[in-house]
């Protein structure tokens, strides 16, 4: 990603901030957030996010020394945000009807959106991977953060005898996770819900078939 001529300033590293300022660099971020995930990260400029955000040129440079730089912390903001969002149903998937009711949690989330917007990690993903080595690796470990939890979930059930010991669960793991990707990505452009529906049930019926 192409940098900003004020590039050089000092970028203040979140931990060193005082209350206000963290307030004030939460703001920045959730801005240009919720502006990356309308228009792109490559639609949105510094001066968008300061006129969203209600700071300063020097404010904004003074957290954040690049557009690069911005863009890394919306991803980690983006990754721990949907992650926050989805832990109620996430931190219960030890079970298939835990697994079921975070499927049906993300379909009507969906649904209720009418079919709008999709994944902010991955709307972001489908954007910069082949753009942004930097960000590309940023996004792969938000999604693996998701895996993580999807997979520690299958590996309780394992643990408890409900999935058979030769389950792969980290690959299964990995399905459900291309399953609701793959599925808000086509519910978006069909403006349906029915293939993230598909999506997720054949991955879910066949952790059912694998029950010990």
């Amino acid at each position: 990603m192409a940098g900003n001529g004020a590039g050089s300033a000092k970028v203040q590293d979140a931990g060193e901030l005082t209350p206000k300022g963290r307030a004030t660099r939460d703001r920045i971020v959730a801005a240009a957030a919720d502006l990356m995930f309308e228009q792109g990260a490559e639609g949105t400029s510094l001066q968008d996010v300061q006129q969203a955000a209600r700071v300063s040129g020097s404010q904004l440079y003074h957290y954040f020394g690049d557009k690069a730089s911005l863009v890394h912390a919306v991803i980690v903001w983006q990754g721990e945000t949907v992650l926050g969002r989805q832990w109620p149903w996430l931190s219960r998937l030890d079970s298939l009807q835990g697994i079921r009711a975070w499927r049906d949690n993300v379909v009507s989330t969906m649904r209720r959106r009418e079919c709008r917007g999709g994944c902010h990690i991955g709307s972001l993903a489908s954007e910069m991977s082949d753009l942004d080595p930097a960000a590309r690796s940023d996004l792969a470990a938000a999604f693996q953060r998701w895996i993580e939890a999807i997979r520690d979930g299958l590996q309780t059930m394992q643990d408890h005898g409900e999935l058979r010991g030769d389950a792969d669960v980290t690959r299964l793991a990995c399905a459900l996770m291309a399953a609701v990707e793959g599925g808000l990505l086509l519910a978006k452009a069909q403006r349906d819900v029915a293939p993230l529906e598909a999506a997720l049930d054949t991955v879910i019926g066949h952790i059912a078939s694998l029950k010990a």
